[in-house]
């Protein structure tokens, strides 16, 4: 069998690629990578940028606070965390509000 693409496995698929990013940045003077997704590492600029620090520092001090041995993964969660925090107080009331989404109301329960 000849393949014309090398991502293409055995059954013809085609294999995605990777979404994920390596970033170089430096901790405490050492140089590390980060691996994360173009989305994440936008938002995480735009927090840095939003409170006026740079890239280095807030990825440092989201190193020094994290709990969780993975760094991509800690950074993940403080992105999340920052647009959750912003999105409660943009509409508090509508968080409480909502229901879960594909819940079945009680009346079309009954149905």
């Amino acid at each position: 069998m000849v393949r014309t693409n090398p991502h293409q496995g055995n059954k013809g698929m085609t294999a995605m690629k990777s979404l994920i990013v390596k970033h170089s940045v430096i901790i405490r003077g050492h140089k590390t990578s980060v691996s994360l997704e173009k989305a994440f590492w936008t938002a995480l600029k735009e927090v840095a940028d939003l409170r006026g620090i740079t890239m280095t520092y807030l990825v440092s001090s989201i190193d020094a606070e994290r709990k969780h041995a993975n760094l991509s993964s800690a950074i993940r969660l403080f992105v999340l965390d920052h647009y959750k925090a912003v999105n409660a107080v943009a509409q508090p009331a509508v968080a409480t509000k909502l229901p879960y989404i594909g819940a079945p109301t009680f009346k079309a329960a009954a149905s």
